[in-house]
């Protein structure tokens, strides 16, 4: 009986080997071998043949996982079977020899399946998941002995079963799908979640990803951000501008704004002594790279490293000018703002209290919905990217310069507070609970009929 039990773990042993070898060998990543082996790994040299035949492979595993699981039944049902109906026959149970035999042989079925799923197939499935690589060279030896022992059986299972699925059209040594952006993002993703990827890592990774998907105009600064230089302005003028504002480059404009004559690199206007206008435009101006603003900006990214361009203007499909980028703007899309010591942010959002925050009107809405945790609603006829966009698009007018206004939705009420160049540039936001909702709804109710009574007077 002791030595019945001894082959019964003997032979759970060998299930559980081959079944967290089928999954450890699947699961090792086929660059690290290919390294591995290029080190003279033998293992690593091993495990790649047996990857190159899936087909075999898994054959050979599947023989000796089945073989395991028959011997362990058959020799259960013969050596136990026999004594535990003999215990129940003695008990006196009133049933023929035949019947409780065969209730004996389910029963031990079902006691030696339960220890074979647990102990044999999942605890050891789950070990060599968490260990790929390290249980697939330890288990790589056997398994070419296994292959060589079962070269016979494997050969006709596996001609069977590529047979049959090259009769349904696929080929069994084809590798599986490449792994594409899509799946790296969604590993990157669920390792921040599990606390294997820090958060600024995954951020980094989707935004190298989302980098082509960004054209030059959604990341430039607009003409009405920039400064600029005019070629009907004075020496003075320049030199104070250009002093005041600490930028590298500026473009030079002729005519009006859409006339971009030239680049001024300030290192080359401050190693100068003679900065008269003739002399600056000769020695510090070069000629502008001009990009359309619906290029890609991973493109014009590679063409400012191949031509050591740093900065670009941006024209629309008219040939005006839209606004200027530089390689920064372009490096930021990816690692995010690198605000430097003494530059202010392009935009702030600040809270005031709790629901309410003071906005610029150039901060993007995605920062806003981040921020103030919603979700702001744009029809599919709509375009804006700032909140002043979003703010504009709820009035039926252009605002005028030094006006001050409120309007509300159903989840806001926005106070505009400054308006230069007809464009908003600070808000006060207080999000609405339910009940100031209400509130706010019966308000409105009043202006429209105090509105309704002016009319009628």
């Amino acid at each position: 009986m002791l030595g019945s039990i001894i082959l019964q773990i003997v032979l759970i042993f060998f299930n559980a080997i081959f079944a967290s070898a089928e999954i450890a060998v699947i699961s090792t990543n086929e660059r690290k071998l290919q390294k591995l082996a290029k080190s003279g790994d033998k293992r690593a040299n091993r495990l790649l043949k047996l990857k190159d035949q899936p087909s075999k492979f898994l054959s050979t595993i599947q023989v000796a996982i089945t073989l395991a699981g028959f011997l362990g039944s058959a020799f259960a049902a013969e050596n136990f079977a026999g004594p535990l109906v003999d215990v129940l026959v003695d008990t006196g149970i009133p049933l023929s020899r035949g019947i409780l035999h065969s209730i004996c042989v389910v029963l031990i079925t079902i006691i030696l399946a339960y220890f074979n799923i647990v102990f044999g197939e999942l605890i050891p499935k789950h070990i060599a998941m968490k260990r790929a690589e390290k249980t697939a060279l330890g288990v790589s030896g056997l398994l070419r002995v296994v292959s060589v022992i079962f070269a016979p059986i494997v050969w006709l299972l596996t001609a069977s079963t590529n047979g049959l699925l090259r009769l349904m059209g696929i080929n069994p040594n084809d590798e599986g799908e490449e792994v594409t952006e899509e799946d790296i993002v969604m590993m990157a993703e669920a390792g921040s979640e599990k606390g294997s990827i820090e958060t600024e890592e995954n951020e980094l990774i989707k935004n190298i990803f989302d980098f082509k998907e960004q054209t030059v105009g959604e990341a430039c600064t607009h003409r009405k951000d920039a400064d600029l230089l005019f070629m009907q302005e004075s020496d003075l003028e320049w030199s104070q501008k250009i002093k005041e504002t600490h930028h590298t480059y500026y473009p030079i404009c002729g005519k009006n704004i859409d006339d971009i004559v030239g680049v001024l690199n300030t290192k080359d206007y401050f190693r100068l002594e003679n900065t008269s206008r003739k002399n600056v435009m000769e020695k510090a101006v070069s000629p502008a790279l001009f990009v359309a603003e619906t290029t890609p900006a991973n493109m014009l990214f590679s063409k400012m490293k191949s031509t050591r361009e740093y900065f670009a203007v941006v024209v629309d499909e008219y040939g005006g000018v839209s606004g200027i980028i530089t390689l920064h703007d372009l490096i930021e899309l990816i690692v995010g703002d690198l605000i430097e010591k003494d530059e202010q942010a392009d935009y702030e959002i600040i809270p005031l209290e709790e629901n309410k925050w003071q906005i610029n009107g150039l901060a993007p809405i995605d920062e806003v919905e981040e921020t103030l945790k919603i979700k702001i609603p744009k029809n599919e006829n709509e375009y804006f990217e700032t909140f002043s966009g979003y703010v504009s698009s709820l009035i039926d007018s252009l605002p005028e310069d030094g006006t001050t206004f409120e309007v509300s939705t159903d989840q806001m009420k926005i106070e505009v507070l400054n308006i230069e160049e007809r464009c908003i540039n600070k808000v006060v936001v207080t999000l609405l609970k339910e009940e100031s909702k209400e509130e706010q709804e019966d308000k409105d109710k009043d202006k429209d009929k105090d509105k309704d009574k002016d009319k009628e007077k």
